[in-house]
């Protein structure tokens, strides 16, 4: 009787043993806790609820959020469940895909939070700095670069860009992430971001119209870049450099030109500069220097497919269209102008509010050959009233000689009657 009780109870407990080993048994590629009960260099044993010993070996210690690189007896962690038993009896976990999991969410809960953060520079291309953030490899694109590590190169000359890209190698610089994509394996941070949040309070006191003083710190074929007060800088557009038509920044500044410029535009820490807006518009006057119809000399400054832009001064510079070159059909504006010539044109329109000028060089030719047709055809005219003019001349003298004479004539008709009388009277 006591043997069938006894042998009961040892069923029951095997029965309870096993249930409670079951509840605590997971699943393969669930993720559990579970605390540090030996920390070797190869491998770290883990004790799961009480009732299961597993193990973390080989690659699988690898830990992408970097969490778990210094273990010690007693710590606590996570690990990802990789198969039930192992030949050795034990449950078989991994660090490196709990790790890859934690690591994720880690940066998702940056995102969110907006939070300044240290990253390492790994390595550089032509886009950008390849980062380490939480054991994920990122990217910091050139754009999303404070103005102090934006490189700055005259000319554009990738080559150039990269090395200074690569100087970078090793430093660490604060960021922010601002976009995370586990499925694509995509983490982009910013150090522009993380640099906004610390100059909050300085770009609260630049307004639009705000007139600043600073110095030419680069140029690039898009505008100047503009350093003024602490350590701020502001973009030049190419447009926003002068009131004429620009090519070329550098036709106009250089790097170390200090300037004046008025803030257009803030957004964030972009702030848009212009330099023209502390100048007179010139055109606002262009119709008392300027008119439709008249003849003027211009200098071709550049030729494209639409036709050719030409200086008349400093600041007025006018287009005349592919149409308007040649009283013939042409392709090519390079058929009939050369960049640098001179000529003459005509204006055909003119649209101060929108800094237009249409010029016309076939215009100007026609009223040329229209000219010269004209005088062709007023010489013979011309020298015909030259004829009649010298006939007229020679009429008069013709004229004027035989009054003479006849004048002549009667003196010495005179004359003679005088002599004759006189002879009567001696005798």
């Amino acid at each position: 009787m006591s043997q069938t009780k006894t042998g009961n109870k040892n069923s029951a407990m095997a029965d309870l043993l096993a249930q409670t080993e079951k509840n605590f048994l997971p699943k393969v590629g669930e993720l559990i806790k579970a605390v540090v009960i030996n920390a070797g260099r190869n491998e770290v044993l883990l004790d799961v609820n009480g009732v299961i010993t597993g193990i973390v070996r080989g690659s699988e210690l690898e830990d992408e959020s970097g969490e778990y690189s210094n273990l010690k007896v007693g710590d606590e962690v996570e690990a990802t469940v990789m198969e039930l038993e192992n030949e050795r009896g034990l449950l078989e976990l991994s660090f490196r895909h709990a790790g890859h999991q934690r690591a994720w969410d880690n940066l998702q809960k940056m995102l969110e939070e907006k939070k300044v953060i240290s990253s390492k520079i790994i390595d550089a291309n032509k886009g950008g700095l390849m980062v380490k953030v939480g054991g994920v490899m990122g990217f910091l694109p050139v754009s999303q670069l404070t103005p102090e590590h934006y490189p700055r190169v005259e000319g554009g000359d990738k080559t150039k860009i990269l090395d200074i890209l690569k100087s970078f190698t090793g430093v660490e610089f604060d960021v922010k992430v601002i976009d995370v994509d586990e499925r694509e394996g995509k983490l982009i941070v910013s150090e522009k971001a993380a640099w906004e949040d610390k100059q909050q309070d300085l770009l609260a006191k630049y307004k639009v119209g705000t007139v600043v003083k600073g110095k030419v710190t680069g140029v690039v074929d898009f505008g100047a870049f503009v350093s003024f007060d602490d350590n701020m800088e502001g973009l030049v557009h190419i447009s926003e450099l002068a009131w004429q038509r620009i090519d070329d920044p550098r036709d106009v500044v250089r790097v170390g030109d200090e300037t004046e410029a008025q803030i257009i535009g803030v957004d964030g820490s972009k702030i848009s500069l212009s330099i023209k807006a502390l100048h007179k518009d010139p055109w606002v006057e262009v119709g008392e220097k300027y008119k439709v119809g008249d003849v003027v000399k211009g200098k071709v400054l550049k030729l494209n497919n639409f036709g050719a832009f030409v200086e008349l001064d400093d600041n007025i510079h006018g287009l005349a269209h592919l149409s308007e070159l040649s009283a013939h059909d042409i392709k090519d504006a390079s058929e009939v102008l050369e960049i640098g010539d001179v000529k003459e044109f005509r204006i055909v329109s003119l649209e101060p509010h929108k800094h237009r000028l249409g010029l016309s060089l076939k215009v100007s030719k026609v009223k040329k050959e229209d000219k010269k047709e004209e005088e062709k055809q007023e010489a013979p005219k011309a020298e015909k009233k030259i004829e009649e003019k010298d006939e007229n001349k020679a009429d008069k003298k013709s004229e004027k000689t035989k009054d003479a004479k006849d004048e002549k004539e009667a003196d010495k008709k005179e004359e003679t009657e005088e002599v004759k009388a006189e002879k009567k009277e001696e005798k």
